[in-house]
């Protein structure tokens, strides 16, 4: 991502996946990830999601002195989400909506997002497209803390998403927020690549995991 280096500390505009723009100052440009600061947050943006960048004339985006210390460092999408580990946090994977809440476990492929809406969740890194930290006095839905769980569930983790998947199998599970009925199922059984779902009217339906942005279940 060098060819963006010119933009570095300049107000730019990124186009993601078809989504509305973000807009902000470019402050840092990792391996896998650009961060920019849009006046109120700052935007962690995986690069493999970015289809288009360009300069913004238009916007006026200032910094205090002090916000640029908080940026330095080659940084990665994986080092990202390890220092967003416990930390309250908005999430976009999928659908027309972000997620709200914290990262519980960082493995090989994925990570465990616990959400107060849809509770504990399974997420494959390829397919976040930005996270953005809460400030220090924020918690999802104005929650008090002792209402977020430290260990929100009793299922262990294994470091593959596969061999995770495995242990849900007769367990109702949502995929991908369920943009349709055919994404909520029993979850009966893997075979190779695909899941089998028994969904509510016994319907089988046959989901590529390789495709799989989300899975939760309660």
């Amino acid at each position: 991502m060098d060819i963006l280096n010119k933009y570095l500390q300049q107000v730019i505009e990124i186009e993601i996946s078809g989504k509305r723009p973000h807009i902000g100052i470019l402050l840092e440009i990792g391996s896998d990830v650009l961060v920019i600061y849009n006046g109120i947050d700052y935007i962690y943006i995986s690069n493999m999601h970015i289809q288009k960048v360009k300069q913004n004339v238009d916007e006026e985006i200032t910094m205090d002195d002090g916000e640029n210390a908080h940026i330095h460092d080659q940084i990665s999408l994986r080092k990202v989400l390890t220092n967003a580990k416990g930390m309250f946090s908005e999430i976009f994977v999928t659908g027309q909506q972000s997620i709200h809440g914290y990262i519980t476990s960082i493995l090989n492929d994925y990570f465990v997002f616990y959400s107060p809406v849809y509770k504990t969740m399974y997420i494959p890194f390829r397919h976040l497209k930005w996270l953005i930290p809460y400030h220090d006095h924020q918690t999802p839905y104005s929650l008090e803390k002792e209402m977020l769980p430290v260990n929100p569930s009793a299922l262990s983790v294994s470091r593959t998403l596969d061999i995770q998947i495995e242990k849900l199998v007769g367990q109702i599970v949502v995929i991908d927020l369920a943009p349709t009925t055919d994404k909520i199922g029993q979850l009966k059984k893997i075979k190779g690549s695909y899941l089998e779902l028994a969904t509510a009217r016994q319907d089988t339906v046959y989901v590529n995991i390789h495709h799989v942005q989300t899975i939760h279940f309660q």
